[in-house]
């Protein structure tokens, strides 16, 4: 299960495979901010407060956009994390602007 936190809403869902949390909000009609999709933007910026290591590694386009700093603080680009393993994930859109 992941838990999807919006600044106005927020809703739990099942994971599926191959999508991202990016995908799962847009799925789940939860108001996620995002731009472009592909890791370039960074809008979609999240907090991964729970189940951060059951997501995929970071991506290229997400070591190339995020400080060190921020992976050790859990941020993660919703459009590019992935649910990998089973367990209950909990993370918020908290985009820089």
């Amino acid at each position: 299960m992941i838990e999807l936190i919006a600044r106005l809403s927020s809703k739990t869902v099942e994971a599926e495979a191959s999508f991202s949390i990016l995908d799962l909000a847009i799925k789940h009609d939860i108001p996620w901010l995002f731009s472009c999709t592909h890791g370039t933007c960074a809008r979609c910026r999240c907090l991964v407060t729970e189940g951060l290591e059951l997501l995929n590694e970071p991506t290229e386009a997400e070591l190339d956009r995020l400080e060190p700093e921020e992976f050790e603080q859990g941020y993660r680009l919703a459009c590019q994390a992935k649910v990998v393993s089973q367990g209950h994930v909990k993370v918020k859109n908290v985009p820089y602007f």
